[in-house]
């Protein structure tokens, strides 16, 4: 069960500067990004010694599916911020 100051659906805190998006809070943020670092190292393994390109597109689409769940799990969205605490 999630405390009280943060929603079910966190998986990762938010920056305290800056844009983007913070460490993972709970073992579902974990999960992502373990299986994003395993699913980009298999890509690299079968396709970066041979098809570069098709490597590159990979990587892109992984990259861009985990920057998407990850900001739709953020707390507070992903946005800009001040260092001022929301």
């Amino acid at each position: 069960m999630a405390p009280p100051d943060r929603p079910d659906d966190t998986w990762f805190a938010a920056k305290r500067y800056g844009f983007g998006i913070g460490r993972p809070v709970v073992w579902q943020g974990w999960a992502l990004l373990a299986g994003y670092m395993l699913a980009l190292a298999a890509a690299g393994a079968a396709l970066a010694e041979r098809h570069h390109m098709v490597f590159v597109v990979v990587a892109l689409l992984l990259t861009a599916a985990m920057i998407v769940i990850a900001a739709g799990h953020t707390q507070g969205g992903m946005r800009w911020r001040w260092g001022k605490e929301d």
